[in-house]
């Protein structure tokens, strides 16, 4: 498990980084300059290879997890995050967003961790799928490989998306996300997981009423011709069925992390978590090994990050012995 959760990660992590110098460019200006490698400076005037909210928000869901699932701990780590720099690649936390804020401060001023997510029609931003990647390593040690059979995984899932994002529609991406997450895990040809994840997760909310009537939202990605959607139809911006489909499309029209991820960023707009969520799926359909070696050399705080990533490998593995 190990190097799955390495490749997961740390594919999400270098993703991240890569796009923050560019995050909100216009799709035109980077097809005039696109971005091929690591980049400084940029939008927040960050040193190269620095990461963002989408890594460090990863991060304390999965330190949290490595101590078993506490929404109250998970909040906790976002607060060290949000207020103290804590799980950062500088201690400067940056880009955070509305939802995630206005959440954060609701549980601060006492309000139960399960209640604290927007859950209106605007709060449906990514910031709950851009974190949600090691759950999936979690489920499975507690439900098994096919935990998609299982409602309280998805319980589970939805309850870890509502502390920030509440709304049905940002829970079930996760729950999508996390279904294709699983068969790659699986060992299903990443194409081919793609489209068996959906076909579950899409399975498992038709058969919840409250759950059914949201999945119009997400019928362009169950179209068995999802991947020749043109790239100008292809939205790279901050709302989150916009967020999964892009980096699905990112996914099927690439053969390797590069590839992909470079995709992802240079669609513009919101690059850092396009690239953050197709770069964990990316990282764990091709392998730790297939991340370029000159990105990570330049990826700040990587021995952190990869020391995080053991510890909660380790983890699993006490937990999966206690099952």
């Amino acid at each position: 498990m190990d190097k799955r959760v390495l490749g997961g990660i740390m594919g999400l992590a270098v993703a991240d980084a890569l796009g923050v110098p560019v995050e909100f460019m216009a799709r035109e200006d980077l097809a005039r300059d696109p971005v091929v490698g690591m980049r400084s400076y940029g939008t927040y005037n960050k040193p190269i290879g620095t990461w963002s909210d989408d890594t460090s928000m990863t991060i304390c869901l999965m330190s949290s997890l490595a101590k078993g699932l506490d929404y109250d701990e998970i909040m906790r780590n976002f607060l060290k995050w949000y207020r103290h720099g804590e799980f950062t690649a500088d201690r400067d936390t940056f880009d955070v967003g509305i939802t995630t804020r206005a959440a954060l401060e609701r549980f601060e001023s006492g309000i139960p961790a399960l209640e604290c997510g927007g859950s209106g029609e605007c709060d449906n931003g990514n910031g709950s799928l851009m974190r949600i990647l090691p759950l999936v390593f979690y489920l499975r040690t507690v439900y098994g490989a096919d935990f998609q059979d299982n409602s309280e995984a998805f319980d589970i899932i939805h309850n870890v998306s509502a502390l920030t994002h509440a709304h049905r529609r940002s829970q079930m991406a996760c729950g999508i996300y996390l279904s294709i997450a699983a068969m790659i895990l699986n060992g299903a040809g990443l194409g081919r997981a793609i489209q068996l994840g959906i076909h579950r997760a899409a399975g498992y909310y038709e058969s919840q009423p409250e759950f059914a009537e949201e999945l119009v939202h997400f019928s362009r990605l169950k179209r068995p011709d999802f991947k020749r959607t043109p790239r100008t139809e292809i939205s790279s911006s901050g709302y989150v069925v916009s967020s999964l489909e892009a980096a699905i499309w990112c996914l099927l029209n690439t053969h390797d992390y590069a590839g992909c991820v470079l995709e992802a960023v240079n669609l513009g707009d919101d690059t850092d978590t396009v690239a953050a969520i197709a770069g964990g799926l990316a990282g764990l359909a091709y392998g730790y090994e297939a991340i370029p070696p000159d990105w990570l050399d330049v990826l700040r705080r990587r021995e952190y990050l990869e020391s995080a990533c053991h510890e909660f490998s380790q983890s699993l593995m006490h937990w999966d012995s206690h099952i």
